[in-house]
């Protein structure tokens, strides 16, 4: 709906509101002499309502996503205007001829009916705006955990998506001072009253909005929503919203890293950033679930130049695109290469120059290494020897090799290839410049080729879950 339409709307409203309170105020038999001021009293009333809402805006908000704001703002810009007409009736009653341009009853009924009028009219446009784009649609009940600032900003994001109708159900929040209270309009329960309005209603999703919930807390909100078949999601950072907004595309399904009941692990930043700052670094296996990762957290800490090699093209794509996004001004470069390629790896090292070296290219899925052997050990044996040996004739400080628990007294193929690498590079940390370093990664939690992945699309597929 064009602007000067509704604000013609609202001058049309402020006319109605002006003659009603004549009618109400004299009982709907205005006496002549009123009826003859009334060209000066419709002027005034007018020109300062339209003098205030041309300053205010009332009339450039979007209708279909009428809030609570804007009904606070044509509340506020109704009474001021009122305030104005208390004061003209007072200079004229005082300093000019003793009387009143406008009754005293006619301000007050005419604020009340315009403010009303003005509210209602924005309700209607978007009430019929949603049964239009969802004509006979059921809404979709929605509970949201939190009733603070993210669970009112989570409420109106809910409000303003034209996809969907929602119903905000209810409020649930910790807080015994908000419970039994009512937020713009909706119910605040404790937690304990979750059960029970799952039960008697058929509710699509859960949202959390409180930043920072303990993984227990969500773990106990999942275990209560999962036999309802009632979703849960989460509400990013405030950090991650666009432009400061929150839109219902950016509420995220809560992941099973969520639900970890572990304290995150800090790291020491400043000894961090001394190792890696202003330092030539390569990674290999870059595209992968621990190097791309890694090359994210690397980025952050200045280093000079970081080198990204892997084979996998559409992964190294992917992640190239997330990086240009994220790190556009850091300083990387990416390379389509094969770890046991000889004379590619040398000119790597030539080109690249790195002072530090990253190794978590490998192959790491146990059954599939089980029946393809040569590939295990010709990549993570040979692979590991050639670039741990390509580290020590050009100088690299450190070589960091990524490597596994199950190189752990192995019991598989994978496991033992691993293990030999380790050893190789533990003997030459013994006697060259170049200092070797193993890490051992566990199974990393919904990276490629995660069990939980496995998991997941079996129970989306009805099962059955293989062990």
């Amino acid at each position: 709906m064009p602007r000067w339409l509704i604000f013609l709307i609202d001058m049309g409203i402020i006319t109605f509101s002006v003659f009603l309170a004549y009618m109400l105020r004299f009982n709907f038999h205005v006496p002549d002499h009123e009826i003859k001021e009334w060209p000066k009293v419709f002027a005034l009333v007018l020109g300062v309502r339209g003098v205030s809402f041309l300053i205010s805006k009332t009339y450039a908000g979007i209708i279909r996503f009428t809030s609570t704001e804007d009904a606070i703002r044509i509340f506020l810009v109704n009474l001021s205007g009122s305030i104005i007409f208390t004061i003209l009736n007072l200079i004229s009653f005082y300093f000019i001829n003793e009387s009143h341009l406008v009754p005293f009853s006619v301000v007050i009924i005419e604020f009340m009916a315009a403010t009303f009028a003005m509210v209602t009219f924005r309700i209607l446009v978007k009430v019929a705006y949603l049964e239009l784009l969802n004509p006979g649609g059921r809404a979709s009940y929605v509970i949201i955990f939190g009733a603070g600032e993210a669970g009112i900003i989570t409420k109106r994001s809910l409000e303003r998506d034209v996809g969907t109708k929602y119903k905000i159900l209810a409020f649930i929040d910790d807080d015994k001072n908000k419970q039994g209270k009512k937020l713009e309009g909706i119910n605040i329960y404790a937690f304990d009253k979750l059960e029970s309005l799952l039960d008697k209603n058929r509710v699509e999703m859960l949202i959390i909005a409180v930043q920072k919930l303990k993984a227990g807390k969500k773990q106990d909100i999942v275990d209560v929503c999962l036999p309802h078949e009632t979703r849960v999601l989460s509400v990013p950072p405030v950090s991650n919203w666009i432009n400061g907004q929150l839109s219902f595309n950016q509420i995220r399904q809560v992941k099973i890293e969520d639900l970890l009941q572990r304290e995150e692990i800090r790291l020491d930043v400043d000894k961090v950033g001394s190792e890696l700052k202003g330092k030539r670094i390569l990674i290999t296996g870059a595209a992968g679930s621990i190097g791309s990762e890694l090359t994210r957290q690397i980025l952050n800490f200045e280093p000079a130049h970081v080198a990204l090699i892997d084979q996998a093209e559409s992964a190294m794509f992917d992640l190239e695109i997330e990086l240009n996004e994220q790190f556009k001004d850091k300083p990387f470069e990416i390379a389509i290469a094969d770890i046991c390629n000889e004379p590619r790896m040398k000119r790597a090292f030539e080109v690249f120059k790195p002072e530090l070296v990253y190794h978590a290219a490998a192959y790491k899925h146990v059954p599939m290494m089980e029946n393809n052997p040569a590939e295990a050990l010709f990549t993570n044996v040979k692979g590991t020897k050639m670039l741990a040996d390509l580290s020590v004739q050009n100088g690299v400080e450190k070589f960091i090799m990524i490597s596994t628990d199950k190189a752990v007294n192995p019991t598989n193929v994978m496991g033992a290839s691993k293990r030999i690498a380790e050893m190789y590079t533990q003997a030459l940390d013994q006697n060259q410049p170049t200092k070797f370093i193993t890490t051992r990664f566990g199974n990393v939690l919904g990276s490629n080729g995660s069990a939980v992945n496995l998991f997941r699309r079996q129970i989306e597929n009805g099962g059955p879950v293989t062990v």
